[in-house]
C-alpha cells in the first residue's frame, strides 16, 4: 500500500471509531429515562448505567496505550473494537439492569481501546507537517458524533425502543472492523519487547476509580475519603512507577516536556470549564424557558456544529501555526462565551444563548485539534499510545470534575427538592454561579495554555 493510500485508510478508520463511541454516549444518555421506566429502578443504580462506562473508560485509557505501544496500535484497535461491537449487542439485549450494568463496564473497556490508539495510529502514519489537519478531521467526528447523538438517539428511543441505540451501533461497529482488517495495513507498536506494568495499572485503576466516584457523591463526608483516598493512590503511583525499568506511564513526560504537561494541564481544565455547560443549558431551557426536549436540543446544537466545522482548519492551521497560539485563542474565546452565560435569567432572548453557544464552539474547535496536535506530536514515536491514553483520561477526568461542580453547586443551593416552579428562581441563581466558576477556570487555563512553550524550535 502506497503512502497515500496508508494515509486515507488510516484517517477513515480513526474517524469512524472516533464518531461511534460519541455518538453512542450521548445517545444512551437520551435513553435513561426509557431504562428507568422498563425496569422501574431508582436515580442511583440508574447513574449507574452511566457512570460505570466511564469509570471502566477513564481506568483503562493508560494501561491499554501502553499495551498498544507494547504489541501493536493496529492489534488493539481490533480488539478493542471487537469488544467494543460486542458488549453493545449484549447491551441491547439485556434483560436486567445488574446484566446491562456489566455489558457497560465491559463496554467502557472496549472504548479505551478504541481511544487509546486511534490517535496513535493517525500519529504515525501523519507527519509533523501533516498531523494537525487530520487530528483535526478525527476530533470534528467526534463532534459530529455528538451533535448526532442526541438528535437521532432521541428518535430511535420515541419511536422504537432504547435497545435500538445499541442495535444500530453493531453494524457500524462491525463495518470498522472490516475497514482494520482489509484497508489498514501494517503495524505500529515503539515500545516492543518492554514488560507490562500490570502492578502499576492496578494502583492507577484503584486510584482513578476513588476520585472520579468521589467527584459524583460531592458534597458527602464520603467524597472527601474516596478522593483524598483516590490522591494518595494516586501518590503510590507515582513512587512505584520511578522505582521500575517499564512503567505503565513515562512520568518524565509531565517532568521533563513542558509542552506535554502544560498542553495535559490545559485539556483538562477546558474539560472541567466546559462539559457541565450541556447539562446546565438543558435544564434552563427547558424550566426557565419552557422548550420542549426536542427544542432545546436544537439550540444545544450550535456549539458542537461549530466544533464539527471548524476543527479541521483549526487543525490544518496548526501544522503552519505554532498550535499553542491557536489553543491559546480558542480558550479566550471559550472564557468570553462563558462569561456571556453569567448574564442570563428569565427574560434572556435565545438569540443571545444560541451565539454564546456558538462562541463557546467556535473556541472549543480552536482549542482542541492544535492542543491534541501539541501533546501527540511532542512525545517521542514510542509513547505514542500512552499520550493518546493521556488525552481521553484528561477528558474523561475533566467531565467528571465539571460535573462535580455542577452537584455541589445544586447541593448547596437548590438541595435535595424537585425542581418546580418555586425553585426556578434558585434554579437561574445556580447557573449564574456555575457559568462565573467555569469561565473563571477556564480563564486560568489560559496561563497554562500560554506557559506550555514552543512545540517546533
Amino acid at each position: 500500500m502506497d503512502d497515500k493510500a496508508a494515509k486515507t485508510s488510516a484517517l477513515i478508520v480513526a474517524s469512524l471509531s472516533a464518531f461511534l463511541v460519541p455518538f453512542m454516549g450521548s445517545s444512551v444518555n437520551l435513553a435513561l429515562p426509557a431504562i428507568e421506566r422498563e425496569f422501574k429502578i431508582d436515580a442511583v443504580l440508574l447513574s449507574w448505567v452511566a457512570t460505570s462506562y466511564l469509570l471502566t473508560a477513564a481506568i483503562s485509557l493508560v494501561p491499554f496505550g501502553k499495551l498498544a505501544d507494547i504489541y501493536g496500535r493496529k492489534k488493539i484497535l481490533l480488539i478493542g473494537t471487537y469488544f467494543f461491537t460486542g458488549t453493545t449487542f449484549f447491551c441491547a439485549v439485556s434483560v436486567s439492569v445488574p446484566m446491562l450494568i456489566v455489558f457497560r463496564i465491559l463496554q467502557g473497556a472496549g472504548t479505551a481501546m478504541i481511544f487509546a490508539t486511534g490517535l496513535a495510529i493517525l500519529t504515525s502514519v501523519f507527519p509533523m507537517e501533516e498531523r494537525g489537519k487530520a487530528l483535526g478531521i478525527t476530533v470534528a467526528a467526534v463532534y459530529i458524533g455528538l451533535t448526532c447523538g442526541p438528535l437521532f438517539g432521541g428518535w430511535i428511543t420515541q419511536h422504537f425502543s432504547w435497545r435500538g441505540i445499541f442495535y444500530i451501533l453493531v453494524p457500524l461497529g462491525i463495518f470498522v472492523i472490516i475497514l482494520v482488517m482489509t484497508k489498514l495495513q501494517g503495524e505500529w507498536a515503539g515500545a516492543e519487547g518492554q514488560k507490562f506494568d500490570l502492578m502499576g495499572s492496578i494502583i492507577y485503576g484503584l486510584a482513578i476509580i476513588a476520585i472520579m466516584y468521589g467527584i459524583t457523591v460531592i458534597p458527602s463526608l464520603a467524597s472527601i475519603g474516596l478522593i483524598g483516598f483516590g490522591i494518595l493512590a494516586m501518590a503510590a503511583f507515582v513512587i512505584w512507577e520511578k522505582r521500575i525499568p517499564y512503567p505503565v506511564f513515562e512520568l518524565k513526560l509531565f517532568t521533563t516536556n513542558r509542552v506535554f504537561t502544560f498542553s495535559s494541564l490545559a485539556a483538562l481544565v477546558h474539560y472541567s470549564a466546559t462539559f457541565g455547560s450541556t447539562f446546565l443549558m438543558s435544564l434552563f431551557l427547558q424550566y426557565i424557558k419552557g422548550l420542549s426536549p426536542q427544542s432545546a436540543g436544537m439550540v444545544l446544537m450550535a456549539q458542537p456544529i461549530m466544533m464539527a466545522i471548524f476543527s479541521p482548519l483549526a487543525g490544518k492551521l496548526s501544522d503552519k501555526i505554532e498550535p499553542r497560539i491557536i489553543a491559546t485563542l480558542g480558550m479566550a474565546l471559550t472564557t468570553g462565551g462563558l462569561i456571556l452565560l453569567t448574564s442570563i435569567g428569565k427574560d434572556t432572548v435565545l438569540w443571545f444563548i444560541i451565539a454564546s453557544l456558538m462562541v463557546i464552539g467556535f473556541g472549543f474547535a480552536l482549542f482542541s485539534s492544535p492542543n491534541m496536535n501539541a501533546i501527540m506530536s511532542s512525545v517521542d514515536r514510542r509513547y505514542y499510545g500512552i499520550a493518546s491514553g493521556s488525552v481521553g483520561t484528561m477528558r474523561l477526568l475533566g467531565q467528571m470534575l465539571s460535573m462535580g461542580i455542577v452537584t455541589l453547586i445544586f447541593a448547596l443551593i437548590i438541595g435535595r427538592a424537585e425542581i418546580s416552579p418555586q425553585y426556578y428562581p434558585v434554579l437561574v441563581k445556580s447557573v449564574k454561579i456555575a457559568y462565573l466558576i467555569f469561565s473563571t477556570l477556564c480563564g486560568v487555563g489560559i496561563v497554562f495554555s500560554l506557559y506550555r512553550g514552543r512545540l517546533r524550535s
